[in-house]
């Protein structure tokens, strides 16, 4: 992935990118590849209303039944093959994550004078459940899944739980829509790290004192977004996809109220991504 300050938001936009080749797989086709390169326009952190445009990658294969694939930051690896495609899907496997929350691009001069943090490497792993075939025919594809995270460095040194739904389908052979929903769950460590503001905090940046984020762990947010795509040499299976997404996120809870959010940001927030995907 492109290392430049995205995360979970970013990650609706690599689900657009990555559903492509989901759609409509040969049952022969033990090996695929698809890659993506797109445009989206963020919050420069969740929680602000200052908004950043960022260029975005993704990817999705499988060999051997054994697939991978990416949202925003975070790379997964399912150890278990899918050897039915038309039948039901059980994942499991590692994950890792590169946090790059608050570590550039900041546009509130208040958070900016909080100062930079510590990129996070979150290493954990997920389990999800996927059906193809489901509603509106035979290539239409739901799926639930939740990761678990845990900072392995010295950054926030808590961990992230996401659980997640998406539900993609196929209009044609050359059109795709998709609606996906997920919601982040952290630790206190994690609240503690990117929305308190600690007296030295303060005093920089004129927010007032704050330490109700790393108090308890707890929802941090909910998402959802919606994606369309249309395949550009008539088939969703191969060649080049184009594709648009726009999506919504709600801060809640403690995080809601952290002056990085409730003062410096808003608990309200969109992205609106445009790409192109290439499937080998």
């Amino acid at each position: 992935m492109i290392a430049l300050r995205f995360h979970l938001l970013a990650a609706a936009l690599c689900a657009a990118i990555t559903a492509i080749p989901a759609q409509a797989q040969e049952a022969e086709d033990r090996s695929s590849l698809t890659i993506g390169v797109g445009a989206a326009y963020v919050p420069s952190y969740d929680g602000s209303d200052d908004y950043i445009a960022v260029p975005v990658a993704a990817a999705r294969g499988k060999v051997n039944d054994f697939a991978f694939w990416t949202r925003g930051t975070s790379l997964y690896v399912d150890a278990i093959p899918n050897t039915d495609p038309n039948g039901w899907d059980i994942e499991l496997g590692p994950a890792v994550n590169v946090n790059l929350t608050r570590t550039r691009r900041i546009r509130d001069p208040q958070v900016r004078a909080l100062g930079k943090l510590d990129t996070a490497i979150e290493v954990g792993g997920f389990v999800g459940l996927g059906k193809t075939g489901v509603i509106t025919s035979d290539y239409d594809n739901l799926s639930v899944r939740v990761s678990w995270t845990k900072d392995a460095g010295g950054a926030h040194k808590s961990y992230v739980i996401t659980p997640a739904i998406e539900y993609m389908t196929p209009l044609s052979t050359t059109t795709f829509v998709g609606v996906g929903a997920s919601a982040e769950y952290v630790g206190k460590g994690y609240g503690r790290y990117y929305y308190d503001v600690d007296a030295a905090g303060s005093l920089a940046s004129g927010l007032p004192v704050y330490t109700g984020a790393g108090d308890d762990s707890g929802f941090k947010k909910v998402s959802m977004n919606l994606i369309a795509g249309h395949s550009l040499s008539g088939d969703l299976r191969k060649g080049w996809t184009i594709f648009a997404l726009g999506g919504y996120q709600k801060m809640l809870g403690d995080y809601k109220r952290a002056p990085i959010v409730d003062i410096a940001g808003s608990s309200n927030q969109w992205i609106a991504a445009i790409g192109i995907g290439y499937t080998f």
